[in-house]
C-alpha cells in the first residue's frame, strides 16, 4: 500500500488555493501518474520533493543495506521540507511517501506545524475500517 492513494482525498481536504507537498526517498521515481490525480487544476496543487543523494537513499542501494541513523533522515527530510515551503509557501499539508519516513514524521510535524501524512496514516485508516 502507497500513501500516495492518499492524495486525492487530501487535496479536497485542502482549501482550493492550498498546495499538497509529497515528500519521497526519490523524487525521480516519483511520476504525475503515481498521483492518482487527473485534473489539471488539481494535480497543480502537489508539489513534489524528495531527499536524493541522501544518506538514506544511498544505504538503501547497497547490498546488504546498512542501517541509517534516524538523526540523518530527519535532517534530510526537514530540509526538503524547508526547501518546498520556501518556493511554495502555500503548502498546507505533507504526504510522506518513503516507508522510512513514519520514523520521522513526529519530529517534522513539530517542527513545522503542519498536518503529515505517511504510510502509518494510511494503515491505520484500513485497519480502523476492518476492525
Amino acid at each position: 500500500m502507497s500513501s500516495l492513494l492518499l492524495a486525492p482525498t487530501l487535496l479536497r481536504q485542502l482549501p482550493p488555493a492550498a498546495k499538497l507537498a509529497v515528500v519521497a526517498a526519490q523524487s525521480r521515481h516519483l511520476g504525475e501518474d503515481m498521483l492518482g490525480v487527473d485534473d489539471p487544476a488539481d494535480r497543480a496543487r502537489i508539489v513534489i520533493g524528495g531527499i536524493d543523494g541522501s544518506k538514506l537513499v544511498q544505504n538503501e542501494n547497497m547490498r546488504p543495506p546498512p542501517s541509517t541513523d534516524i538523526a540523518d533522515i530527519e535532517k534530510d527530510v526537514a530540509a526538503c521540507v524547508a526547501e518546498l515551503r520556501a518556493a511554495h509557501p502555500e503548502i498546507a499539508a505533507l504526504l510522506f511517501e518513503c516507508t522510512m519516513f513514519p520514523m520521522v514524521t513526529p519530529a517534522i510535524r513539530r517542527l513545522t506545524g503542519l498536518p503529515i501524512y505517511d504510510t502509518a496514516t494510511l494503515y491505520r485508516m484500513t485497519f480502523a475500517a476492518v476492525a
